[in-house]
């Protein structure tokens, strides 16, 4: 490394889900001079390389000048806003482990340098909750210990960053998964369906973990006190069915129809309901715990004293819903409806609320 680049300090300023503008990152603790900056763009992420230089004279920087000044120690801040979290690594984590990922290529230092100096950081439109994972992937090629819908969540993230390699790994886990749970299942799918033939179906207190029921008509049927642990119900018809007392811990509803179902008292932990139809639906007194309603319909919806702590109902629909005494603490709401929602007794301290229309809403007794 040249003594003048052994004078100088290099960051990248690498921002997640949010966007603020240079006057936010001029308060961090991360120097930024956007006359001694340059922007490489790459997959339409537009990534910062700014310098603070104790060499007035320094040449101007490029990508590769940037990456070659980039050893094992060097630091890579990567931050994702106000309220985030900040990640440190090294370009050589980012690029070596999956050297045909979209990370690798972003700091290879072969892309061009963008001449639009207009914003001093990178905005990636990720959420960074499963960041950390990937980079302890690529330092050490480990796939975490997850559920189910928390792997959907991360198979996600490793597909937009073109990490084959975590693909491969992550199928390959819930495969196995997924064939130990349907040794233990009581029914297999051909004998789910056989029985779906008949008027009155009732699977009561029988275990039918990790099997894929996707996409069948299960109206009305009665799984109360069954063991349904990470079973597939995506875009199955489970309209007016019974899961009352149930554990569906990890069980996948993605896109399912639910309108009318019974919950009350049911273990949903880790559950994966984005996009589900739970119209009019009972959930109460149900562990919601850690559960993914995005974008899930749940008007008028009964959630009285359900634990929806850390649960994600962002953009979801709970117009006219009964949330009396459910725990929402750190749950996210964000864009979320609730127009004339009962929110009465209800802690709303550590929730999040950005956006969320509470128009007409009970907060009689809300702690805000």
């Amino acid at each position: 490394m040249t003594s003048m680049a052994m004078e100088q300090r290099c960051f990248m300023l690498f921002e997640m889900g949010t966007s603020h503008g240079e006057e936010k990152l001029t308060k961090g603790s991360v120097p930024f001079n956007r006359e001694r900056s340059a922007c490489v763009r790459c997959n339409g992420c537009h990534v910062w390389l700014a310098m603070q230089s104790c060499t007035l004279g320094a040449p101007p920087i490029t990508p590769k000048f940037f990456c070659s000044l980039l050893s094992d120690s060097s630091v890579l801040f990567l931050d994702r806003g106000q309220g985030g979290k900040k990640f440190c690594t090294t370009v050589d984590t980012l690029t070596q482990r999956e050297p045909d990922s979209m990370l690798a290529a972003m700091f290879s230092g072969r892309h061009t340098v963008c001449e639009d100096l207009e914003k001093g950081y990178v905005f990636v439109d990720r959420d960074g909750k499963h960041f950390r994972h990937i980079l302890n992937w690529l330092r050490d090629g480990v796939a975490p210990t997850l559920t189910d819908a928390e792997y959907s969540e991360l198979m996600r993230e490793a597909e937009y960053y073109q990490l084959l390699g975590l693909i491969e790994v992550i199928n390959s886990l819930l495969k196995k998964r997924k064939e130990a749970d349907e040794l233990d299942s009581e029914l297999t799918r051909t004998d789910i369906i056989r029985c779906i033939q008949s008027e009155r179906v009732r699977f009561r207190g029988v275990k039918l973990s990790g099997l894929d029921l996707s996409k069948l008509d299960l109206s009305f049927v009665d799984f109360s006190f069954a063991c349904l642990k990470n079973l597939f119900f995506s875009r199955a018809n489970l309209q007016c069915a019974k899961f009352r007392d149930v554990d569906a811990e990890g069980s996948i509803f993605h896109n399912a129809t639910l309108r009318e179902c019974e919950f009350t008292g049911a273990n949903l932990r880790g559950a994966l309901l984005a996009g589900a139809n739970l119209q009019s639906a009972n959930l109460q007194d149900a562990c919601l715990v850690d559960c993914s309603f995005c974008g899930a319909d749940l008007r008028s919806a009964h959630l009285q004293t359900a634990d929806l702590t850390n649960a994600n109902l962002e953009g979801a629909n709970l117009e006219g819903a009964n949330l009396k005494g459910a725990k929402l603490n750190n749950a996210n709401l964000k864009g979320a409806n609730l127009q004339r929602a009962y929110l009465r007794q209800v802690n709303l301290q550590n929730t999040h609320l950005e956006n969320t229309r509470l128009d007409g809403a009970n907060l009689l007794g809300a702690i805000r």
